[in-house]
């Protein structure tokens, strides 16, 4: 049975993946992508989202929980700033992770966690890059030169009808 056995471990003590946690949540916040395994990847999500959501209100007590947990004033300056402003209207769902396969050296699957707002690949600049591309394709070429094709046949049979 696995009652109660719902918090990865991640093979180390509470200390220590407390301190983990608490070192990659600061580095996600500031470098805003990571690359690390997919086990701690999947821990350091149920650990850093509660975190934004209390980010979004900056307020004293607010900032002293956070602090609580991360132990560093530069990456709580940069949550309840650039972090705050840019998450605020999404209600969750504040990370992404994608698989990135084996590492090398042992074979540890890798992943690469990152904040969902602040990638230009995917998500609001999509939709407007696949408007314009949409645009410029080589059929739509083809159909403006079949256009001026039977323009000019037009203008050659009216010649010869003269």
């Amino acid at each position: 049975m696995r009652h109660g056995d719902k918090i990865k471990n991640l093979s180390r003590t509470k200390a220590h993946r407390d301190a983990l946690l608490s070192n990659l949540a600061c580095q996600l916040i500031q470098h805003k992508r990571i690359v690390t395994t997919l086990a701690k990847a999947k821990a350091l999500r149920v650990y850093v989202e509660p975190l934004i959501t209390k980010g979004k209100e900056n307020t004293t007590h607010q900032r002293r929980v956070v602090f609580s947990y991360l132990k560093d004033k530069e990456a709580i300056k940069e949550l309840f700033s650039a972090v705050a402003e840019k998450v605020a209207g999404r209600p969750g769902g504040y990370t992404r992770i994608i698989k990135l396969g084996a590492r090398p050296g042992d074979n540890a699957e890798q992943g690469m966690i990152e904040l969902v707002d602040f990638n230009d690949v995917y998500g609001k600049g999509k939709g407007e890059s696949k408007a314009t591309a949409g645009k410029r394709t080589r059929r739509s070429g083809a159909k403006k030169k079949a256009g001026a094709d039977t323009a000019e046949d037009t203008t050659t049979k009216e010649k010869s009808a003269e």
